[in-house]
């Protein structure tokens, strides 16, 4: 059998695994038991294969995307984006709905994710969406399909409308999610979130600081995360406004997020296209700040958000092209093979799922490609494919 590579930083026990280094992966003839990879003898020099877990999408919305190509010359902030979207609602049948996230959850399989999680816009009343319908039919053929209900948070300050949505969400595995950005009422809603989430046993899922600028809405999620002693995993999507903090500010932030158990999911697609706007070119990058998230101890993970909608008319369902901006971005550098954890192990554990490591896991969680070293990897200039088709 030939040679495999394997990302260091996806082997749960590098030390018993075996091989030998190359860059920050180890290399070597892979040992399957059971169908399974348990580890690597010494390599043979023949071209190696890389071999990864099965990718995770952390956060995007399968019912907005696909939708560009009826709304025109859509082009602007978060604001007009939000317009143009609920403008485009009147077409939302369940055909419609339906057909664009087939085509996305396709897109995303193919692009190698196993687990995606979508928010799903809730709208003004208690009961589910269409849109929640369809996905959460679409989800009986992708059990890996996670929907997380998309709520304004001053909606939820209503604390009978809140637990009336927990019910549901409860009743359907559903995650609540809520949006969070300077609103007046955001304590009483943050406060009624919480309780909601742990009378139903709910994960949370925040769309927050979707801006730059002084927004908090991060730091009042960890304070209430710890006066309520909450045990669920709660990911925070976005926070952009983190740019503009100083570093004390900051380093309160993180040290809070960390203790609170959060997970920041950054998007750099959709809020590289919307942010710092103005009459010329950008000259702010609207992202977090990854690196020294990570830094203090605050899991990081990378989702693809928009694709195709009025929030970006570009993106596509891959979490590899996800990290590839981030990494330009942000300024990552290598070993780029740390930040894969981003959208494989760490990414799977903000989703509430027990992380797939490399080191004995089923072939069936695999996705090998023609890599030579993790740059290209995560570039996409390779494809990813079931791994049993280079280890059987």
């Amino acid at each position: 059998m030939s040679d495999i590579l394997v990302p260091t930083a996806l082997v749960q026990h590098p030390t018993r695994f075996g091989g030998t280094e190359m860059g920050d992966c180890l290399r070597g003839v892979p040992v399957i038991e059971d169908r399974r990879l348990i580890g690597l003898t010494p390599p043979e020099g023949t071209a190696p294969q890389m071999i990864i877990p099965a990718l995770v999408e952390p956060h995007c919305h399968l019912d907005k995307c696909h939708t560009i190509h009826r709304l025109g010359q859509v082009g602007g902030d978060l604001a007009h984006a939000i317009q143009c979207q609920w403008d485009d609602k009147t077409n939302w049948t369940e055909d419609d709905i339906r057909t664009r996230a087939t085509k996305g959850l396709s897109d995303a399989r193919a692009n190698g994710c196993h687990l995606i999680r979508s928010h799903v816009d809730w709208g003004d009343g208690v009961d589910p969406p269409l849109s929640w319908s369809v996905l959460n039919d679409l989800g009986g053929d992708m059990p890996g399909l996670q929907l997380a209900a998309l709520i304004g948070i001053g909606k939820l300050a209503d604390a009978d409308f809140a637990d009336q949505i927990g019910q549901i969400l409860a009743r359907t595995r559903g995650v609540l999610g809520a949006f969070v950005l300077g609103h007046d009422t955001m304590q009483t809603g943050l406060r009624h979130v919480f309780a909601t989430a742990q009378r139903h046993d709910l994960m949370l899922d925040f769309h927050v600081d979707e801006g730059l600028g002084g927004y908090n809405g991060l730091e009042a999620i960890a304070d209430m995360a710890l006066a309520t002693a909450f045990e669920r995993p709660i990911l925070c999507g976005h926070a952009v406004s983190l740019m503009d903090r100083s570093p004390q500010d900051f380093d309160r932030i993180a040290d809070k997020c960390t203790r609170a158990g959060i997970t920041v999911c950054t998007l750099p697609v959709t809020n590289l296209y919307l942010q710092g706007r103005t009459s010329g070119t950008p000259d702010r990058r609207g992202i977090t700040r990854l690196r020294e998230l990570r830094a203090a101890g605050v899991p990081v993970v990378i989702g693809s958000d928009n694709v195709a909608d009025a929030f970006c008319p570009l993106g596509r369902h891959d979490p590899r092209a996800a990290l590839a901006l981030a990494c330009v971005t942000a300024h990552l550098d290598p070993p780029l093979g740390d930040w894969l954890r981003a959208i494989t192990t760490d990414a799977a554990a903000a989703l509430g799922h027990a992380p797939t490591f490399v080191d004995g896991a089923l072939l069936s969680d695999l996705r090998s490609c023609d890599a030579a070293h993790t740059a290209d990897l995560i570039s996409g200039r390779t494809t990813l494919r079931p791994a049993m088709e280079t280890l059987t």
